[in-house]
């Protein structure tokens, strides 16, 4: 099944950073080997807010259109292999307000699994 990425969502990608998630393969606590970890992703820093939004889609492959045309993404939520990418303390930034309040917004720092995606071509 081929997912689009919503809509809704785009600026979420916005401002998303390109890295590679590396790490040495292992072997865990529970005795199993883990392989070693060299994949593309998007990095990005969310307000916690909108990351509750986008939680839903956690884990599902999604195809994105205009700048990342071409490519797919996963939100990396719980999954054990990519634990050191799962959803982390973001900070927080405080905004000006006329009223003297300052509010503050709590931010989340999330990875998506980043691939190439391509349809098979009609032989005609």
């Amino acid at each position: 099944m081929k997912r689009m990425w919503p809509e809704e969502f785009d600026y979420v990608l916005e401002n998303a950073e390109e890295v590679t998630l590396e790490a040495p393969a292992f072997v865990g606590k529970d005795g199993l080997q883990h392989d070693a970890i060299n994949r593309k992703a998007l990095k990005i820093r969310i307000a916690e807010q909108d990351f509750q939004r986008i939680w839903p889609l956690a884990e599902a492959r999604y195809r994105l259109g205009g700048k990342f045309a071409g490519k797919a993404v996963t939100l990396i939520a719980n999954n054990p292999h990519y634990h050191s990418w799962h959803p982390a303390d973001g900070g927080t930034a405080d905004a000006a307000s006329d009223g003297g309040v300052r509010p503050t917004t709590k931010y989340v720092i999330a990875h998506f699994l980043l691939d190439d995606v391509r349809d098979a071509a009609v032989a005609a």
